[in-house]
């Protein structure tokens, strides 16, 4: 039998609170009743990369595990044994990242058409993906049609001050105070990708402690220039 892996340690600010819905507020609403045991359905979440699908899947866990509920976040990979998907019966919520990753390959369409069957009316199944079921590699006919029966959205990236709400309720959590000067430096000289912006919120703070200096441009020019030059 496959071992099924350890919990995986969620982000500790992957939470619906900090995420900003923008365009996305439907499919959050809806995850998050899942993840609460309101509403007994599956759902589907694809877009590009860095649209929110991991921490989304996060914040449904970490939402269900604060209301008792047994939840698993399982970012899937080819390297690991599919079989393990039939040990997730006692599972109130399951999050599956990744599903394109293993979509085709030798084991994994049976294994996930199992979950999804499973599932269609339990509910507690969340699933993220870069595409939508019908563009998904999947090799079983059966499975492109149970995962199209779930709820799909797809998550559509931040607009400029969404965006900018997004950073500074990251810095917020991090108990960070930054300037709208600061939060505008970042958004134009590090990313416009959330993810690589709450990475370098976290070096920052890091800096900030160490230094223990407040948080002000010339100390965020520091560690964006700092990064810069040991990248070369």
């Amino acid at each position: 039998m496959a071992q099924l892996p350890l919990a995986l340690k969620l982000q500790p600010h992957a939470a619906f609170d900090s995420f900003v819905s923008g365009p996305n507020g439907a499919a959050i609403e809806h995850v998050k009743a899942v993840a609460l045991g309101q509403r007994r359905e599956s759902i589907w979440l694809y877009g590009p990369p860095n649209t929110g699908k991991s921490h989304l899947l996060a914040a449904a866990c970490r939402a269900a595990g604060e209301a008792g509920f047994r939840p698993i976040y399982l970012p899937l990979d080819p390297n690991i044994d599919p079989a393990m998907l039939s040990q997730l019966e006692n599972v109130d919520l399951i999050a599956l990242d990744d599903v394109q990753r293993v979509a085709g390959r030798p084991g994994w369409d049976a294994a996930l058409f199992s979950v999804f069957d499973a599932r269609l009316q339990r509910g507690g199944l969340v699933v993220a993906a870069d595409v939508a079921p019908r563009e998904c590699p999947f090799d079983l006919a059966d499975l492109i049609s149970r995962a199209g029966a779930a709820a799909i959205y797809r998550l559509n990236f931040l607009v400029d001050e969404e965006l900018r709400e997004a950073v500074i309720g990251h810095a917020t959590m991090r108990g960070l105070s930054l300037e709208p000067a600061a939060v505008n430096y970042l958004l134009q000289r590090v990313s416009r990708d959330l993810g690589e912006l709450t990475a370098c919120l976290d070096r920052i703070d890091h800096y900030s402690l160490a230094a223990q200096r407040r948080i002000t441009i010339p100390l965020v020019r520091e560690v964006i220039g700092a990064e810069q030059t040991d990248s070369r």
